[in-house]
């Protein structure tokens, strides 16, 4: 009793101490709707961005690093807060926003009152870190593309204003820096959103 007395006192345990969990959580960063509309003069566009699809090695928690063109690593202890559709979504949805052509952009499934002026489809390729054969990191981020004109009063629906596989250039990514990573993955989507705002029609 003296023994299991002194070990209290002196705060003993038996029990092994609990380990504090290394796993950190990360999300794409843009500007907020609020922000972007801040003293601009809006457009009329009327944009639709179509349910993002993503390739099924990306649709996990885990990020990812890509070593030369075949290997994969998922990242045990860096992990996206948000399904990476959503992410990629929601940035999208956000700076389209803040364009001064558009003046709303809405998300599947569409509204039936909001009649849409141009469709916007993606489907991620690849949304990574990438260690090049030469050692040389990146972010690799790319995508099937399309903007599409909606049928309306005064246009032909399905016409193709552009059609293409994105991919973002000149993000530099230092292995291990997986806040850089997600920093540099925003930067990609910010550099699509640049493109599709680019292929947007005049009105």
């Amino acid at each position: 009793m003296l023994i299991v007395a002194s070990c209290l006192l002196a705060g003993c345990s038996f029990l092994p101490q609990p380990k504090q969990d290394p796993t950190r959580y990360y999300v794409l960063t843009g500007p907020s709707v609020a922000a972007t509309n801040q003293g601009l003069v809006k457009g009329t566009l009327k944009i639709g961005v179509r349910s993002v699809s993503i390739a099924p090695y990306l649709d996990g928690k885990a990020m990812i690093v890509r070593r030369g063109e075949n290997e994969i690593d998922y990242c045990e202890y860096a992990r996206w807060a948000e399904p990476l559709a959503t992410g990629v979504s929601r940035m999208l949805i956000a700076r389209l926003q803040g364009s001064d052509q558009v003046a709303r952009v809405v998300s599947q499934p569409f509204p039936f009152d909001v009649p849409r002026d141009v469709d916007v489809a993606i489907n991620v390729l690849r949304c990574e870190g990438r260690v090049r054969d030469d050692g040389v990191t990146v972010v690799d981020f790319r995508c099937d593309l399309e903007v599409i004109r909606v049928a309306g009063k005064e246009s032909v629906g399905g016409e193709v204003l552009l059609r293409e596989v994105f991919e973002a250039t000149g993000v530099d990514w230092k292995e291990g820096d997986y806040a850089g990573l997600a920093r540099g993955l925003s930067t990609a989507v910010a550099q699509l959103t640049d493109a599709i705002i680019a292929a947007l029609p005049a009105k």
